[in-house]
């Protein structure tokens, strides 16, 4: 059975994505012990906040994520997860991320749609990735954010568009962390595929 690390640094829903990865037949505990999260099959950096206060909270555990990813073992942001692997944040004040991933999280400009972007919202996927796999494009995913994520295109599993195109996955240059600005574990049957994905990734 994998073992899977969900990341506790104090932000984040981690009961319903410790059930959902529990659910796709993993071994799920819950741990900011640098030893338990290097020792993980997988990992799952999730986050529900404000950016700043993310990257405060996790200061302590910055090195052993960044040594986790050099192993080449998948990693999966989530939402503000998704958010601290990039390079800055304009949240707040200009912030800096953990850099895994080219790129910046922004604001979604000021427009008649309504800010956060909540609800269910259909992806298209941009590229071949295990994470989707048998995901069909077109497939409904929860969201829940006013912030997103702007990279380069290489860097695009998945896109959305609410009053523009954005970033809904991402993936670093190596393939091994991921980022969803959705929760997959408040998506249903899809999201659930997508978290039973990772698993097998590991």
């Amino acid at each position: 059975m994998k073992k899977i690390v969900i990341i506790d640094y104090g932000l984040g829903n981690l009961r319903s994505v410790y059930k959902g990865l529990e659910h796709a037949g993993a071994s799920v505990s819950i741990s900011s012990d640098p030893e338990q999260i290097l020792e993980a099959d997988g990992v799952i950096l999730p986050g529900v906040g404000a950016f700043m206060d993310a990257m405060k909270n996790i200061e302590s555990i910055k090195d052993t994520i960044k040594k986790y990813i050099d192993s080449g073992k998948p990693m999966l942001g989530i939402c503000l997860g998704e958010q601290i692997l990039m390079e800055r944040s304009e949240e707040g004040r200009l912030t800096e991320g953990l850099g895994i991933i080219r790129g910046n999280v922004v604001r979604f400009p000021h427009s008649d749609l309504k800010v956060p972007h909540m609800g269910w919202n259909s992806i298209q996927i941009t590229r071949d990735h295990p994470l989707f796999e048998g995901i069909p494009s077109g497939s409904y995913v929860y969201f829940v954010h006013s912030y997103y994520v702007h990279t380069m295109q290489e860097n695009i599993l998945a896109e959305c568009e609410y009053g523009k195109k954005f970033a809904a996955a991402v993936v670093n240059d190596s393939g091994n962390v991921m980022g969803t600005q959705f929760h997959p574990e408040k998506s249903g049957d899809i999201g659930l595929k997508i978290l039973r994905n990772f698993v097998c990734m590991c």
